[in-house]
């Protein structure tokens, strides 16, 4: 199955119609990627204009960030802020950066590989172990015109997913906690992708890819102790398949790309994978990649570990767009399985959040 990324429209009429609400930290975080992206100061002082903050901002933040080199109108737009802000409370003091632990001292060479040709059969095995299940989907799709991070969500769609003889199959049923009934995934556009079902690992570990892995660290993922590689596929052996669709028509590219592993310790078994593309500088897009988490989850009293969550973003010129796709409520699959289409709660940042390996 051939990995893709699709990105349907990255439509210009969507917009945020309330005002943005930002820290201190993150507006001056703004601030300093506009200048660093040296994004024009009328530009960046009229979306000054659409924030509110939850902060009162000093005169010393302004001098900091002017000094930075905030031009003349973001500076007259950070006075505005600050006289606005006067009566909300102070920012919090920044807590210390604690000291970090003393690194691990990496596995030897012999048990490295030993790792990744472990892994690579389990990859290449996995969907002959899974059972099949029903699960369902929440896509909660964001966007940012302006490039900052600063994510707006426009829609949240949930989807019914059935896994029977190792093939996926999706069906739309809610958009925006509205149920929906005979309406195409591909209909409500936006951006798209597939492969979290074992195509994207099979397709890194295949042998006839040739990707290049190397130790990168320890981390802890979850609570449990993973291995970390960084790897590389080169384009003439690359199925990532990568769609764009936009007003003056669609392409098509299959780039090289690369990202990270994570082989848990104890199950060698890998629990997250990162591609990010290398885009040919004449492709619409200038950044696809894809991250994905899998956890253990119980299916009729037995343990597998299926997909969680994964993240997309894409990037087109300034313009940027995020999907945070969640796999929640697996079921075995069955005339006696049900499954209640509400909406779960986004996951924790725990559940994916990387934490050091101590």
């Amino acid at each position: 199955m051939r990995l893709r990324v699709a990105l349907l429209l990255l439509g210009a009429s969507l917009c945020v119609s309330a005002a943005t609400k930002l820290t201190v930290e993150q507006l001056a975080s703004f601030i300093r990627s506009a200048i660093q992206l040296k994004q024009p100061d009328r530009q960046v002082a009229s979306y000054l204009g659409t924030i509110t903050l939850t902060q009162r901002l000093d005169d010393l933040t302004i001098e900091e960030l002017q000094s930075d080199g905030a031009g003349p109108k973001t500076v007259e737009a950070l006075k505005t802020l600050r006289e606005a802000s006067q009566t909300l409370s102070a920012p919090p003091q920044p807590t210390p950066t604690p000291t970090p632990p003393p690194p691990i001292p990496p596995p030897s060479e012999a048990e490295q590989n030993k790792v990744i040709e472990q892994a690579r059969d389990y990859a290449m095995n996995y969907t002959k172990s899974l059972p099949d299940f029903l699960c369902t989907q929440v896509t909660r799709r964001y966007v940012d015109p302006h490039g900052m991070e600063f994510w707006a969500l426009t829609d949240t769609l949930t989807s019914r997913v059935s896994y029977v003889n190792h093939k996926e199959d999706y069906k739309l049923v809610m958009v925006n906690n509205h149920a929906v009934t005979n309406v195409a995934y591909e209909s409500v556009g936006g951006t798209t992708s597939a492969g979290e079902f074992g195509s994207m690992m099979k397709e890194i570990f295949d042998r006839e890819t040739e990707a290049d892995f190397h130790w990168e660290r320890w981390a802890t993922l979850r609570g449990r102790r993973a291995y970390v590689y960084s790897y590389r596929v080169d384009q003439p052996r690359s199925k990532w398949s990568v769609g764009y669709k936009g007003e003056h028509g669609s392409e098509q590219t299959v780039p090289g790309y690369h990202g990270l592993v994570f082989v848990d310790r104890d199950l060698l078994a890998v629990v997250r994978i990162s591609l990010v593309a290398d885009l040919p500088p004449t492709f619409p897009l200038q950044q696809a990649q894809d991250t994905l988490d899998y956890d253990l989850t119980s299916i009729s009293g037995h343990e597998f570990l299926l997909p969680l969550r994964a993240v997309v973003t894409l990037r087109e010129g300034r313009y940027l767009s995020k999907n945070e796709v969640e796999f929640r409520l697996y079921r075995k699959f069955g005339a006696e399985a049900t499954i209640t289409f509400d909406t779960p709660d986004a996951l924790p940042d725990d559940k994916t959040k990387e934490q050091p390996a101590k």
